[in-house]
Parts: C-alpha cells; sequence; structure tokens
C-alpha cells in the first residue's frame, strides 16, 4: 500500500534543483522519524525495491526508458541498503546518523557487500548507476539499453535472497534477508528477464 503526499510546487522545484529526490527523501526522513527496528527497516526497503521493479516493468512496457532507468536504478538502491543493514555496515549506520543515504555511501556499501557476499554485487550496482545517470538524468538510453540492463538489477535481487537463505542456515545476521524474499524470484514472475 502507498499512499499520496501533496508537497507544494515551490519547494518540490527547489529540491529538484538541488539535486534532491523527494520521495526518496521524505521516505529517509520518515524511517529515521519513526525508529523501527532494524528487521522492519530492512523489510521496508526489500518493499520499496520490489515496488520499484515493477513500475520499471511498467515503464519499460511504454517504452519509458527515463522513469524506467530510475526505477531501476531505486530497486538496487533499495537491496544494497537492506544488505548493508542485514551486516551491519558502517556505511548504514552513517546513513542512519546522517538521516539519508548519499551516494558516498551506497557505492562503498557496495564495494564491501562485493567482498562479504558475491563481486557480483558491485557489478550489479555500476550497471544500475549507468542507468542511473546516463537513462535518467541524461535520457540518453533506448530500449534496447534498458533492456540490456535489467539482468544486472535482477541479479542483485538474486544474490540478496540466496546470500540470505545462505546466511539463515548459518543463523547469522543476514539470514534475515531471507525472510522477506518470495519463494519464487519477483523478477521472473514480472517477467523483466524475458523481455
Amino acid at each position: 500500500m502507498s499512499i499520496a503526499v501533496t508537497v507544494p510546487e515551490r519547494l518540490h522545484e527547489k529540491a529538484v534543483k538541488r539535486g534532491i529526490d523527494v520521495k526518496s527523501a521524505l521516505i529517509e526522513l520518515l524511517l529515521s522519524k519513526v525508529g523501527l527496528d532494524p528487521e522492519e527497516e530492512i523489510s521496508m526497503h526489500l518493499e520499496l525495491a520490489e515496488k520499484y521493479l515493477r513500475e520499471a516493468e511498467e515503464y519499460l512496457a511504454k517504452s519509458d526508458t527515463v522513469q524506467s532507468s530510475e526505477k531501476l536504478y531505486k530497486a538496487a538502491e533499495e537491496r544494497i541498503k537492506a544488505m548493508a543493514m542485514a551486516l551491519g555496515l558502517g556505511e548504514a549506520e552513517g546513513a542512519r546518523k546522517r538521516g539519508e543515504w548519499t551516494l558516498r555511501l551506497l557505492d562503498s556499501a557496495a564495494r564491501r557487500l562485493a567482498e562479504a557476499v558475491d563481486t557480483r554485487v558491485y557489478d550489479d550496482w555500476d550497471h544500475a548507476y549507468f542507468l542511473h545517470v546516463e537513462g535518467f538524468h541524461e535520457a540518453r538510453l533506448s530500449t534496447e539499453h534498458v533492456r540490456a540492463r535489467v539482468k544486472y538489477v535482477a541479479e542483485l535481487e538474486r544474490l540478496t535472497c540466496t546470500w540470505g537463505a545462505a546466511a539463515l542456515l548459518g543463523s547469522s545476521a543476514p539470514g534475515r534477508l531471507a525472510a522477506y524474499c518470495t519463494s519464487s524470484a519477483l523478477v521472473m514472475s514480472t517477467g523483466l528477464l524475458g523481455r
């Protein structure tokens, strides 16, 4: 479930001019103010990742590469946040203290997750960031370019779930991720890989 929030137009325009992602800023602010326990917050990030992935598919079906690129990036971003929190990385604590995730924290977390989880995590993150810059900000990608990178965001989802499930067997903290992964990967059900 989601709700609509009205933001004064001038405030929204000023935020966008300063490079602030208004939706993300509101979500991060609420997460910091509500004070969820770590498992609830991880669940929220994974829920957002799934939402963004579904939205990416909808935009891609309409050949809206700009919005599809950004939703794919946001799905990857939320997965990085969830894994960083599950592993207790310093970047997650840094984001909590700041009240927001910065690109520097996300990139650092992705590099550290590549060491701890699988080297592909950083490659997948890099592809997602490429979509963010070239697909969203610069609007230079064709539908084929975006579709070619969907598999990397999908792989990041699979890595999150398989890592979480493997860790669950070993009773380590990342195992909590497995509880939030569906029995069949969301990416398979959305059809994004089949196009």
